[in-house]
């Protein structure tokens, strides 16, 4: 059967406050579905009576306005899929919707957590507009569990400490990186690949690989470790725009990795520009590129 899609936040409060006893499970998207979203939306499927999706492209996140415009809008898609992974309710704003007239507010969280990697890079207004928007919807739908990926790994970690500090009661559920059968994270972006370039963005996982296989020999010097990276990088003819190592949990930078941390890459093949990341455990023989699911609740 295929979901409900209501348009304003009052419409989905409504629909919403029969279903809540039995938990209600969230996946905010900016459509363009994949199979990493519908890992997430199968996930709240399993854990929850009832499960929202959002499909929103959200501007205030995208600092460049040609990639704004080029983001894919797919919502009918978007909705056969999401009837297909058992999704209750899509819940689809308009801009206005989201950001009336008058609008002023901001949620902004400080420190490394949105300076560094994508913070340094994309700059402060990139996080700004990840957390309020994120706020927003968590707000509107009011959910037991909201579920996110593992790829983008600095939003997740944000998302975590804005949850926390604002006492926003909800469960943010992190799930594993979904991968192509090369290892490639899956990305909306990806379809704008062309056949050629897709070939060449397979040299992302292998670097991360090359990153893991130089920790397990036991190297723990952080450049040692971008310099892994960077090898197989420059061998498919890219040149990232970072590649630095963070704590997993403070996303402060490492020089020697003595606890967890998160290796972290951003870099363009053609017009798409690709994130992905590994974390590495002192100890563990974990060569999967992910980050463990975790929870985090107020």
């Amino acid at each position: 059967m295929s979901p409900r899609i209501v348009r304003t936040v009052s419409e989905l409060r409504t629909v919403l406050a029969p279903s809540r006893a039995d938990g209600v499970g969230f996946v905010p998207t900016m459509g363009a579905l994949h199979e990493g979203h519908l890992s997430l939306l199968r996930a709240a499927r399993s854990e929850n009576g009832t499960v929202v999706l959002s499909i929103f492209v959200n501007p205030t996140q995208f600092g460049e306005a040609a990639d704004l415009d080029a983001y894919p809008r797919t919502e009918a898609a978007d909705v056969a899929l999401a009837a297909e992974a058992g999704v209750d309710l899509v819940f689809a704003p308009s801009v206005d919707e989201m950001y009336p007239t008058g609008f002023a507010t901001t949620v902004s969280v400080g420190g490394p957590l949105s300076e560094t990697l994508e913070g340094a890079v994309r700059g402060r207004s990139h996080f700004d507009g990840v957390a309020t928007v994120v706020a927003k919807l968590l707000l509107a739908v009011q959910p037991d569990r909201a579920y996110f990926g593992a790829k983008d790994a600095q939003q997740v970690v944000v998302v975590r400490r804005m949850v926390a500090d604002l006492g926003i009661p909800v469960d943010i559920v992190t799930r594993p990186t979904s991968r192509e059968a090369d290892g490639l994270a899956r990305s909306s972006r990806n379809t704008r690949l062309s056949p050629d370039q897709r070939e060449i963005a397979a040299a992302v996982p292998r670097s991360l690989r090359a990153a893991q296989d130089t920790f397990a020999l036991g190297v723990r010097d952080s450049h040692r470790l971008a310099a892994a990276v960077c090898a197989e990088l420059h061998a498919a003819g890219l040149d990232p725009e970072y590649v630095e190592t963070v704590d997993a949990e403070s996303l402060e930078p490492m020089s020697e990795v003595a606890h967890p941390a998160l290796l972290a890459l951003a870099v363009r093949v053609g017009p798409v520009r690709l994130i992905d990341n590994v974390v590495l455990v002192p100890g563990a023989d974990d060569r999967i590129p992910l980050i463990s699911p975790e929870r985090t609740r107020p």
